[in-house]
């Protein structure tokens, strides 16, 4: 029997609280740990696979609670099913909650021994890191700090006040001094009119992209910006699906897109629009700064051999070392994300069980 023929036996739903090493700050909310949720799949021949998610509040209408409801329901209606109608079941209600059934459809093509998670080949690839400073006081040391630890890229968040935004972006630039380029992110923090005031106001030395200026559902808003700007503009939000990519390679001054698993459902439709993208000419930016290593994992295995530039599946990096749930965790050295050959995922059930604030085991029906 083929292993899609599996049978779902047994679904576990966990919901973690990951503390940080310090306070993630977005333009839109400030973190100050990860709640993930993660799901274990086990089948009737006692092959498992893992998934993670992370739901980020503001980031769009999705809720924790809502995905939590979710994943209890389609766990339920999974269970007892063949692997491959399980996962058309999954499909089929994706629209409710697409964070979610991305992290249930993942457990499943782990399990399957998806070819790419299957990969046991090893992996170095270049990451991004988030910057903080504000302050001008503040800037060179922690330009200092990333660089000395490797980095050639950096990411910095605006979309707050445009003249203050270009103020510090400025002083970055002189701090900065070709050490590394910049992607700076506005999270969609600006209006159409501010968006435009700040890439009319930036010097473009040393800055490799701008994201996601505006709104995400103010296409008109994004393309002024885009229209205007001297550096590439990154879609992130607005693009889930691959008629979003499609619409983002007809926009002047749109040079990327911004992908994550997270919004794609499953490693084999992410691979798809990679792909489909880069035929479109759109370069692609790939990864989650929210994830954890799960999901982390995943998206550097799709990165592999698709992707040149530098990862933003670097979340792992900001958790609180003592609370990373893999026994073997992932390693990061001079820049780079290192995964060894035959590296295999392994979960420290000891902590898994520590970070947990919700739990839940599914395996046989609720009448």
């Amino acid at each position: 029997m083929i292993i899609r023929d599996n049978i779902v036996s047994k679904v576990t739903i966990y919901r973690l609280d990951v503390p940080l090493i310090k306070p993630y700050k977005l333009s839109y909310n400030t973190f100050y740990s990860f709640e993930p949720l993660l799901i274990h799949i086990v089948d009737d021949q006692g092959n498992e696979g893992w998934g993670e998610q992370h739901i980020s509040p503001g980031s769009s209408t999705e809720t924790r609670e809502g995905g939590w409801t979710f994943a209890r329901v389609i766990s339920k209606l999974i269970l007892n099913k063949k692997l491959y109608e399980a996962k058309e079941i999954i499909l089929s209600n994706s629209s409710i909650s697409i964070v979610a059934s991305s992290a249930i459809y993942t457990a499943i093509e782990m399990l399957e021994k998806n070819n790419i998670l299957n990969n046991k080949s090893s992996l170095k690839l270049k990451l991004l890191t988030s910057f903080n400073a504000e302050e001008e006081s503040e800037i060179k040391d922690e330009l200092d700090k990333v660089t000395e630890q490797g980095f050639t890229t950096i990411k910095i968040k605006v979309g707050k006040d445009v003249n203050a935004d270009i103020k510090k972006i400025n002083n970055i630039q002189t701090y900065l001094n070709g050490r590394a380029t910049l992607r700076i992110d506005a999270n969609r923090g600006y209006t159409k009119k501010d968006g435009c005031k700040f890439v009319q106001g930036l010097k473009p030395d040393f800055i490799e992209l701008f994201e996601q200026p505006c709104d995400a559902n103010d296409w008109d808003a994004n393309a002024a910006v885009a229209k205007l700007s001297h550096i590439p503009i990154m879609l992130d939000e607005p693009i889930c699906s691959i008629k979003d990519i499609e619409k983002a390679s007809k926009l002047k001054g749109v040079g990327l897109c911004k992908l994550k698993l997270k919004r794609f459902l499953s490693i084999t439709k992410l691979t798809e629009a990679i792909k489909f993208a880069h035929k479109l000419g759109l370069k692609i930016v790939l990864g989650d700064g929210l994830g954890t290593e799960i999901n982390c994992w995943m998206e550097a295995r799709i990165a592999k051999n698709l992707i040149d530039n530098a990862g933003e599946y670097n979340g792992f990096l900001k958790i609180d070392p003592k609370a990373r749930i893999l026994s073997n965790p992932l390693k990061f050295t001079n820049g780079f994300l290192l995964i060894s050959e035959n590296w295999n995922l392994e979960i420290d059930r000891d902590k898994l069980e520590k970070y947990s604030i919700n739990k839940e085991e599914i395996y046989k029906y609720i009448k």
